[in-house]
């Protein structure tokens, strides 16, 4: 999957080209119930690029998993949404989740890519390695 998504995104200098394939591409592959990026603007995460149902449109700073995952600079693996202090559930279906902050060489957060499954436990460390190498090509 790694090579798919680098020559996906290498020499694309569109951000929202690659945003949009980087999500197509992971969620073709896996079958995830919702795959896609929030981009920070302002104090609000907005909704960007993404495959799957209709989304939350506005996360703020420290609200739900990627207002956190923003927040703490830090990717949060959440096996049980459910059990997520301020979960904030644009869908019922979702049962866990990971979200990889999109971080800039000066520590910035510019955005999070955000996965969800209908499954619990879907994600585990190997998932947040491995989408934090690709974030980090963004």
């Amino acid at each position: 999957m790694l090579p798919q998504i680098k020559s996906l995104i290498e020499g694309e200098n569109d951000l929202i080209a690659n945003l949009a394939n980087v999500s197509a591409a992971l969620k073709e592959t896996f079958g995830f119930f919702w795959v896609g990026f929030y981009l920070v603007k302002g104090e609000e995460l907005v909704l960007g690029p993404f495959q799957g149902p209709i989304a939350c449109i506005r996360i703020r700073k420290g609200r739900g998993v990627c207002g956190a995952a923003w927040a703490k600079a830090e990717t949060l693996v959440v096996p049980d949404v459910d059990a997520f202090p301020g979960h904030i559930a644009c869908s019922s279906l979702s049962r866990s989740e990971i979200v990889v902050p999109l971080i800039r060489e000066n520590g910035e957060v510019w955005g999070v890519l955000d996965i969800d499954s209908e499954n619990l436990n879907t994600f585990d460390e190997t998932d947040a390695r491995f989408l934090g190498e690709i974030c980090s090509w963004l």
